[in-house]
């Protein structure tokens, strides 16, 4: 079996030179200032769930952030250099900063999802924080498929005794409602303090000046892409190529599992490969858009296979929230047996989402004589 390359190049004759890349980032950056003004006149900071339009504008700014940041690091040669390096690091702070408290608000749902559907207690927090799950985007995807009750692909968790988990769920639901809802706030918090912040309109004023005028070097405007465009490729072919594919092919990963119960708080080693492959394939899809234009026809296995990513990451994150609440001292038994089970439930998903992906990244390749 060999991989087949995806070759972005496709839909192009000739080659693509750097107009391309400095119509894309006009346009991204004018989507920023957009989605900026969007921003400011629903008024972010006076609720502190914000209006629908206010999610809408910070989702508009993050992906817009994203795209910007990607793009200078895939075609960094063909751009000043003092600038791209100056920008990028500026982008992915706007973009993480504004990104945290709908990820709280989101895994706060999702957990309280699966401990209903582990032990059919009911939260109060599980209406109010739904819409904000909503607002997440992906992650309010994961959230939905948890709620939806349907056994992970990669194999549902053994069955505790229901009883049992019932009598410490409610107090694990209302532990991980204080902790998330706490964090959610001071991010919350942080994110006002960052768009009023100095650094921030230094952001946006070069954004600004972005979107009129792209800091191309000279040799950019006669250029190639597709070859920077390969490079995003094969370093995404590569870091694909050391995941444990075969693995995820089970459907239960005891050593995961077992690393996850351990008094260690540090992240597990084995979910970085496929957060990296994640952010890998991100960057490809932006080199394709630079590329085709965003008008493309989407790649529905790309879409397949950054969606199973996207999973992954949100159920890695509600494992390791799960394992954190049950760290908590002094917790009742019951409260860490309930915390227990739905971290190994968290887990599975992992290891759900893994296999989703494995399925789908199967697609791209061919046999070859």
């Amino acid at each position: 079996m060999a991989q087949q390359h995806l070759d972005p190049t496709d839909p192009m004759a000739g080659p693509v030179t750097g107009d391309a890349l400095a119509g894309y980032l006009r346009a991204q950056a004018t989507e920023f200032l957009r989605a900026l003004r969007q921003h400011r006149e629903t008024g972010a900071g006076s609720a502190h769930n914000g209006t629908e339009e206010t999610v809408d504008a910070a989702r508009a700014l993050r992906r817009s952030a994203r795209r910007i940041s990607g793009s200078l690091h895939t075609f960094r040669p063909l751009l000043d250099s003092d600038w791209s390096e100056g920008m990028r690091p500026e982008l992915a702070w706007l973009s993480g900063t504004l990104a945290l408290e709908h990820a709280y608000a989101a895994r706060l749902e999702r957990l309280l999802q699966a401990l209903h559907r582990l032990s059919g207690a009911t939260f109060p927090a599980q209406s109010v924080n739904a819409a904000a799950g909503v607002a997440a985007g992906g992650r309010a995807a994961g959230a939905a498929r948890v709620a939806s009750g349907a056994p992970p692909t990669a194999g549902p968790p053994m069955a505790p005794e229901r009883g049992n988990l019932t009598v410490g769920a409610a107090k694990a639901g209302a532990l991980l409602e204080r902790q998330l809802t706490l964090a959610r706030t001071r991010a919350h918090s942080s994110a006002l303090q960052a768009l009023g912040s100095s650094r921030f309109h230094a952001v946006a004023d070069k954004v600004a000046v972005l979107a009129s005028e792209v800091p191309l070097t000279p040799a950019a405007l006669t250029a190639d892409l597709r070859p920077h465009a390969a490079a995003a490729e094969e370093r995404l072919t590569a870091a694909v190529a050391v995941l444990p594919l075969v693995t995820a092919g089970h459907p239960y990963n005891a050593e995961a599992l077992i690393h996850g119960l351990s008094p260690d708080p540090a992240p597990h080693p084995q979910d970085a490969p496929w957060h990296q492959v994640r952010l890998l394939l991100r960057l490809h899809r932006y080199a394709r858009e630079v590329l085709q234009g965003t008008d493309a026809p989407v790649d529905v296995r790309l879409l397949t296979a950054g969606q199973a990513l996207n999973r992954h990451r949100d159920a890695a994150e509600a494992a390791a929230a799960a394992a954190a609440a049950a760290r908590t001292p002094r917790i009742a038994p019951a409260t860490a047996y309930a915390l227990g089970v739905l971290h190994a439930d968290q887990r599975h998903e992992v290891e759900a989402a893994r296999f989703e992906f494995q399925q789908s990244w199967q697609k791209h390749t061919v046999g070859t004589s």
